[in-house]
């Protein structure tokens, strides 16, 4: 990886990829989507400060974890301009997202306590298994696809089956 001496403040985007490992073109789409900023030079080249450096291993990180990009862009607003970010500053952030984590962990134990269940009966009943069918809770109500609700944030998230775990 190479060395950038600490005496240059702002990194090229060919800087900024080598020290990051995220590619060229990630880069200017995070730039695209409001995750990161640069300048332009007078020559209309983009200009990084350091603190993008750490902003990137932020956005990768998340983005590992499953966290929505326009959730990381909310949160990268939170942080200060022109100052590279403290680990206060990141452990404020990431404890936003703890319960959101705790509950896909949740959600992917119980499809995965399930999985052996339903690949053991065999059945794969469109109608009542969780794995074809999981957390439709308006199925047995109404016909047609099933109905999403409205999350807190505008994300979807389906009605929880009150039949779910005993489906097999």
């Amino acid at each position: 990886m190479p060395q950038i001496p600490e005496k240059i403040h702002e990194l090229t985007v060919g800087q900024l990829s080598a020290r990051s490992g995220a590619a060229v073109s990630a880069l200017h789409f995070y730039e695209s989507k409001g995750l990161i900023t640069s300048r332009r030079t007078s020559g209309n080249q983009r200009r990084y400060h350091r603190d993008a450096l750490r902003r990137v291993a932020f956005i990768r990180a998340a983005q590992r974890v499953g966290i929505p990009l326009a959730t990381i862009r909310e949160a990268l607003a939170e942080l200060p301009e022109e100052r590279t970010p403290t680990r206060e500053d990141w452990a404020h952030l990431s404890e936003t997202w703890r319960s959101e984590l705790d509950e896909r962990i949740k959600q992917l134990n119980r499809l995965r306590d399930h999985l052996t269940d339903c690949i053991g009966c065999g059945c794969l009943s469109l109608d009542t298994c969780v794995l074809s069918n999981p957390d439709d809770a308006f199925g047995e109500r109404q016909s047609g696809s099933r109905l999403l609700v409205e999350r807190p944030g505008n994300k979807q998230r389906r009605a929880p089956r009150e039949d779910a775990e005993n489906c097999c």
